[in-house]
């Protein structure tokens, strides 16, 4: 099915997709799309939803089940508080993606602004997962409780670094996978930096491969050439001194 987005505002775009969702449509193209929040958000079926043009903030939020092709970039807050599916960005993104996202993955082939990974969490055997492609502004992994985050730095520039500053500050859980490592000075002083093993590169490998595929990227082996470094919470209580008597 494919539903025309110019011109429409937001409620009345997002009444079409659930309307034709709850006829059971299974794939909707969706085109000259242009700023139009909350696409996605509340979805709870294995629906597919093709955009093309650049979708507005909150896509895919509190979603659980869908999947989510953006043929374009994308605005702020992706996958908020998504609770399955998968989002998969063809280009960049902006600030605050993955912003409490429960379980469920999201593939960003570009660069994201702020705050990316923002108190992602985990629970049992759900664990969120985003990978990006290229780099990541401030704040990384702000307050991160659970899940699993990849920056790769292969599409940026050169000379900037894979990451902005103040990288995982408050993070109480979880884990950040960086290739090619960080400077200390970037990372929150309660976080430590460590070596990945094979084991835990073979881990990252799959979820590189997967990223690969959406895609179309063949230089996997090159991609994990380089080595990779993890973040860590030293606590689950960063800021316990702070507020015990």
């Amino acid at each position: 099915m494919k539903i025309d987005a110019k011109g429409l505002n937001y409620r009345e775009l997002n009444e079409r997709i659930h309307d034709a969702v709850s006829n059971g449509v299974e794939e909707i193209d969706l085109v000259n799309v242009l700023g139009q929040r909350y696409i996605g958000t509340g979805l709870d079926r294995e629906v597919t939803l093709n955009i093309y043009g650049t979708p507005g903030s909150d896509l895919g939020a509190f979603m659980d089940g869908p999947i989510i092709n953006v043929f374009g970039s994308g605005q702020d807050d992706i996958g908020n508080t998504m609770n399955g599916g998968s989002i998969i960005i063809h280009g960049d993104a902006g600030n605050v993606a993955g912003l409490s996202m429960r379980t469920g993955k999201i593939f960003i082939k570009g660069s994201v602004g702020y705050r990316a990974g923002i108190h992602m969490k985990a629970y049992q055997d759900q664990c969120p997962v985003m990978v990006v492609g290229g780099r990541a502004g401030d704040f990384l992994g702000e307050y991160m409780a659970g899940g699993k985050l990849i920056l790769l730095g292969i599409f940026k520039k050169e000379k900037d670094p894979v990451a902005g500053r103040y990288i995982a500050t408050g993070m109480h859980g979880g884990v950040i996978y960086v290739r090619g490592g960080v400077n200390k000075n970037q990372v929150g002083k309660d976080v430590a930096v460590e070596e990945v093993d094979n084991e835990e590169k073979a881990e990252i490998k799959s979820e590189v491969e997967e990223f690969c595929r959406h895609f179309g990227i063949t230089r996997i082996d090159d991609i994990m050439a380089s080595p990779f470094v993890k973040l860590l919470p030293k606590s689950s209580r960063p800021y316990g001194k702070l507020y015990a008597y």
